[in-house]
């Protein structure tokens, strides 16, 4: 009981508390962001990494990029690049010099030190599903979102060891308006957890309080603050071919205090992107790192990553489609263009699917296991994602964690470990021909913790699975979804600073919090 009230202990929550009584809790893994030692899987060869890059010089040099946001262009201009109106233009050399100056990989602290990642080389990180109008589950089936939705997946975001940062909001709370949404979300995410957030790109006034209290709830001053990464964010273009004025704004002033800029085209081959996927690989990579360009313009070493979210529409109703072969290659190649620009790598766990079903685990893990492949350092909307995005829900983020958890197992050096106690030439030579390992002391010593063992399969034959009442896996996690709610306790966040984040959320709401109209 010991050992497993300390495993537990590490998940956030009220982890490891002694008065759980439940059953249905997960014996997790303890928190440990994977390391992909995998080689990853490379589709061009290097003809094929030289024509993406050249596609990628001519669309900035030849057609070029809409920046919808003044300020953008006058930097560009002032940069050397040609602009008129809103069009920038930008040559190989410029673009090469600038993206050069990104690191290739930098770490990210929140309030708590000891939830800091590291984004960039062999670390590979997961985040919970953002950003969805909608949830999802067996007892309420679809609705809106709505705030008390919203803290539910913030407290599953917060319990789950595999989950290693706090996206964009895991659904829209509709009910909270959207003027000081970001205030009221924010100050339960970060009350909730004690993992590294995420501030939506959506003007100067959501950024900056994002950033202040961000900044209170670390107790640490503005220097401190903006000496080194403490949060980040996303921001996609409008494809084909545009930057929107909000997102601009908000990617600067991150990149002048020095926190990340993830910058992620969202392109669908067929719909927004040309229906090669090459083609559409290098559309969504030109509109990618001419953002970058301009972040390392404004404050040269900045970090950024670029991101990839390219895949498919179906060409019979128009409707997007992930997990998708055509999706696999496409992160496939980004990832191998992401180290080719010495970039970290930005993609995603998707899927098509309306309710957590076969089609879901099957397309999610597809792109899952694309990540892992491409190289990807951060996989966004790892756990929760359905009907591409329009739906949270909690069932699929706890079956999500299982494959995150089997991902994180697979990466493990124990998996491959190959010392003469693993190669075990002496248990082979004890067993014999006409033994068996089960009770031989090599396995005795070990079966403990030899092989991976499962939050939400079960592994019964069919009569013992139906004596048990015939439940499937949805309704499985269904029950441990409630049951950690339930259980659920926040982790510790110094009272001062709970309170300054109080004071200054009811402050800014009195303000009027932030426009509406961009």
């Amino acid at each position: 009981m010991a050992e497993e009230t300390t495993r537990r202990k590490r998940g956030g929550g009220r982890a490891g508390n002694t008065r759980r009584t439940s059953s249905n809790l997960p014996d997790q893994m303890p928190w440990n962001p994977p390391i992909n030692r995998d080689r990853p899987t490379e589709p061009l060869d290097e003809a094929g990494v030289q024509a993406i890059h050249d596609g990628c010089m001519r669309i900035l040099k030849e057609i070029g990029i809409e920046f919808l946001n003044p300020e953008a262009c006058k930097i560009l201009k002032d940069a050397g690049c040609k602009v008129v109106g809103t069009n920038v233009k930008m040559d190989e050399d410029f673009v090469m010099e600038m993206v050069g100056q990104a690191p290739s990989e930098f770490t990210i602290t929140p309030r708590n030190p000891d939830r800091s990642i590291t984004i960039g080389g062999k670390h590979l990180l997961f985040g919970n599903v953002s950003s969805p109008p909608n949830a999802w589950d067996l007892e309420r089936g679809k609705r809106s979102g709505d705030f008390e939705s919203y803290k539910e997946f913030i407290k599953l975001t917060q319990f789950f060891n595999c989950i290693h940062f706090a996206g964009g909001y895991p659904v829209e709370p509709i009910d909270i308006h959207a003027r000081e949404r970001h205030l009221r979300c924010l100050y339960e995410k970060l009350t909730l957890t004690d993992k590294v957030v995420h501030a939506y790109s959506l003007g100067r006034e959501r950024v900056e309080d994002v950033m202040e209290m961000t900044r209170i709830a670390a107790g640490i001053s503005r220097e401190e603050f903006d000496s080194k990464p403490h949060m980040y964010t996303n921001i996609n273009s409008v494809s084909p071919l545009k930057h929107d004025f909000p997102m601009l704004e908000g990617a600067m002033i991150h990149a002048r205090r020095n926190q990340p800029t993830i910058v992620t085209p969202f392109t669908l081959a067929g719909a927004m992107a040309p229906v090669t996927m090459s083609g559409a690989v290098t559309l969504s990579l030109a509109e990618g790192l001419a953002a970058i360009a301009l972040l390392q313009v404004i404050n040269p070493g900045s970090p950024c990553a670029i991101g990839t979210f390219t895949s498919n529409v179906d060409m019979k109703t128009g409707a997007p489609a992930f997990g998708t072969p055509e999706y696999m290659r496409a992160t496939q190649m980004t990832g191998q263009m992401g180290r080719f620009y010495d970039l970290p790598i930005r993609s995603s766990g998707v899927c098509a699917a309306n309710v957590p079903d076969g089609q879901a685990m099957w397309e999610t893990s597809n792109s899952l296991w694309a990540a892992v492949q491409s190289g990807t350092n951060v996989v966004y909307h790892a756990a929760g994602w359905l009907e591409g995005g329009l739906i949270a829900s909690p069932e699929k983020f706890i079956m999500d964690c299982d494959v995150l958890q089997q991902i994180q197992r697979y990466m493990d050096p124990m998996t491959y470990a190959t010392t003469p106690d693993d190669i075990a030439v002496e248990a082979i030579r004890d067993v014999g021909p006409d033994g068996h390992f089960f009770g031989c002391e090599h396995t005795q010593e070990r079966y403990q913790n030899a092989f991976y063992s499962p939050m939400i399969s079960d592994w019964s034959n069919y009569e013992a699975w139906d004596l048990k009442g015939g439940v499937w896996t949805a309704e499985r996690a269904h029950g441990m979804y409630k049951d950690i709610i339930n259980e659920f306790e926040a982790p510790p966040i110094d009272p001062a600073n709970q309170e300054e984040l109080k004071d200054f959320v009811a402050r800014r709401a009195a303000e009027g919090g932030a426009p509406t109209d961009f």
